[in-house]
């Protein structure tokens, strides 16, 4: 429970967030989970993780054989009402395509969930990474160049309790967990204007990420170039591809100002 929620108790609703907790607990490793699964994963008595399965098989998100549950595709409708509410995918997407054009490698934009990043917008060229990437992916903010530009723009207290109480795990031989490190590589990277990760989230992936700031001037989003480390050294990749990301953010931003309501 969060600090805000813990303050309101009286308002938080304990089935909502168990039941949100049996949907996520269903993820690309675990498609298929069976009754026991699910109560294993959530902490739920078998018996409540019943009653929310079969409540949501009666409203279209989960299906079942009777024995494994799975999320069927109405399930995305839960996302797609805070995407389809984002003008940023829509706006970006032009650019992005711009951008893989020229330089011939992929394009991503996350925003920051929590300790995460999450991809709202990607356009892909080739596959250069052994996971797959779609919208909605998420990865652990510290290891990734849109993760750090995004980081780097929080408020200092938010920035002190996270670096003091994440979890930093090394994703290759590369990845930064020393947390006294990595608040000086986010304090060079607020200072620079963007990031640039060499094989931290994964061994032979580079990626290069700047912020994309609204129009309060506040960064609320990051956006990247990704390349397989064979495209030459680490400057090399820095100096061809940062100038053309750096334009591509500055057209997003001049786009998301010139909307509606902005």
């Amino acid at each position: 429970m969060t600090d805000e929620a813990t303050a309101r108790s009286g308002e938080f609703v304990q089935s909502l967030e168990r039941g949100l907790a049996v949907i996520r607990a269903f993820d690309a490793e675990h498609p298929q989970l069976t009754l026991s699964e699910v109560a294993r994963a959530t902490g739920l008595t078998r018996a409540a993780a019943r009653r929310f399965l079969l409540t949501l098989v009666d409203l279209g998100y989960v299906r079942t054989d009777g024995r494994l549950f799975s999320l069927r595709p109405r399930i995305l409708d839960l996302g797609y009402a805070y995407l389809s509410s984002l003008s940023l995918p829509e706006v970006a997407r032009p650019h992005m395509e711009a951008l893989v054009a020229q330089v011939h490698e992929s394009c991503s934009v996350s925003v920051l969930d929590g300790d995460e990043v999450v991809y709202v917008a990607r356009v892909p060229t080739k596959r250069i990474m052994t996971v797959g990437i779609s919208v909605g992916t998420r990865f652990p903010a510290y290891a990734t160049s849109m993760g750090r530009v995004l980081l780097a723009a929080q408020p200092a207290g938010w920035l002190d309790d996270y670096l003091a109480t994440a979890q930093f795990r090394p994703l290759t031989r590369r990845t930064v967990t020393d947390p006294a490190r990595l608040r000086a590589t986010l304090t060079k990277i607020a200072s620079q204007g963007y990031a640039l990760v060499d094989q931290e989230l994964e061994e032979g992936l580079r990626s290069l990420a700047a912020p994309i700031h609204g129009d309060n001037g506040s960064v609320v989003a990051a956006v990247n170039v990704s390349a397989h480390a064979s495209r030459g050294s680490f400057e090399m990749i820095r100096k061809e591809l940062l100038p053309p990301l750096l334009a591509t953010a500055k057209r997003i931003e001049e786009d998301l100002g010139a909307g509606p309501g902005r």
